[in-house]
């Protein structure tokens, strides 16, 4: 049978791994956080989601919780992550979770990240605009990119806070400002688009998603997501009805949730799971792995406007390679002429 004191040693590691004090206590049984498995011994990349106990946060870090390349993860927010934290915690996958609460933890949520996720925000409800978002939203990013210009860095930095027009762009200023901008690290996350431009052109192809590639280009809001169908995977062709239907139910697809969803939330789930899809091509990335290849919103040359979302490479400094549009046909470049007109105010939140 066995002892007393095996029982109590093994309880105390338990404890220390899920709540390891903040400071060290020597000459004590318990087990302290620099000695305990929660500092992070597994091989793999440390992520942050700030914003982890709202409606998106908390299904992207439990998917996060399941990816292998994660071996720490940060969940920070102001409300609720203890319990989240908790929960997530007793997931048997190996990243070893920790929990964050308020603003004065901001700093040691963020240091030593080498991803961090912001998902966080207010959802859009049934009758707001992306600029009554911008409003509420553009302050919390502000705050947030502060505490990664300081504790982090040289972190990637996956943008999802709507309206990410404006809010990747705010997220520049404010790295510009702390002197550490790298444009190749920061990038909006328009993946939910590509998604959802799968999911649905597949429905009318009769196909499997998963066997869907269509690049999306231009921003994440409205007329500014521009499908580029002709160059969908595996090559297909279009009706002009059928175009136009899955342009614009593609373009309107965060809309179609809110209100389906009666006022009781926003597009949540499916976002999780795109930017973990995302999250996941950043990490293979920075791991090295040739060939990874997504959409998304990052400060660009391939058009006049200072931030496009385009087909990039992804390496380990983040964008190593932004992809050119590619032939269009005569739709496309005239929803690209207007939607490049509906874009410019949007970098300032009008």
């Amino acid at each position: 049978m066995e002892s007393g004191g095996n029982v109590s040693h093994r309880i105390a590691r338990i404890s220390a791994h899920l709540n390891p004090p903040i400071h060290s206590q020597e000459g004590t049984s318990v087990l302290m956080r620099e000695n305990c498995r929660a500092k992070g011994g597994l091989p793999g990349f440390k992520v942050a989601i700030l914003g982890a106990a709202g409606g998106i946060g908390q299904p992207l870090a439990m998917l996060m919780k399941m990816n292998p390349l994660v071996s720490v993860l940060h969940l920070y927010d102001v409300v609720n992550t203890p319990g989240v934290t908790s929960d997530i915690s007793h997931m048997d996958t190996g990243a070893v979770v920790r929990g964050f609460l308020g603003k004065e933890q901001l700093e040691e949520a963020l240091t030593g990240m080498d991803l961090v996720i912001i998902p966080a925000g207010v959802p859009r409800k049934p009758g707001m605009t992306r600029d009554d978002l911008f409003n509420i939203n553009a302050g919390i990013v502000k705050t947030l990119c502060e505490g990664i210009s300081k504790c982090c860095p040289k972190a990637i930095v996956n943008v999802i806070s709507n309206p990410v027009n404006s809010t990747v762009p705010i997220a520049a200023e404010v790295f510009k400002k702390a002197g550490i901008y790298d444009p190749r690290r920061l990038l909006g996350v328009t993946m939910l688009d590509v998604v959802r431009a799968n999911t649905f052109v597949a429905e009318v192809l009769g196909l499997d998603p998963r066997e869907v590639n269509v690049p999306v280009v231009g921003g994440h809001a409205g007329v500014t997501i521009l499908p580029l169908l002709s160059q969908v995977k595996p090559p297909c062709s279009f009706t002009a009805e059928e175009t136009e239907y899955l342009t614009s139910r593609i373009q309107n697809g965060g809309t179609e949730v809110v209100e389906a969803k009666a006022g009781a939330g926003s597009a949540t789930l499916s976002m999780a799971y795109a930017a973990v899809k995302f999250a996941d091509a950043c990490l293979r990335g920075l791991r090295g792995d040739a060939g990874v290849v997504e959409c998304a919103f990052v400060s660009s040359q391939v058009t006049e406007l200072p931030f496009f979302a385009t087909r990039v490479r992804l390496g380990r400094k983040g964008v190593e390679e932004i992809f050119p549009l590619g032939p269009l046909n005569e739709y496309e470049s005239f929803v690209l002429s207007t939607m490049k007109m509906a874009m410019t105010p949007t970098y300032f939140g009008k």
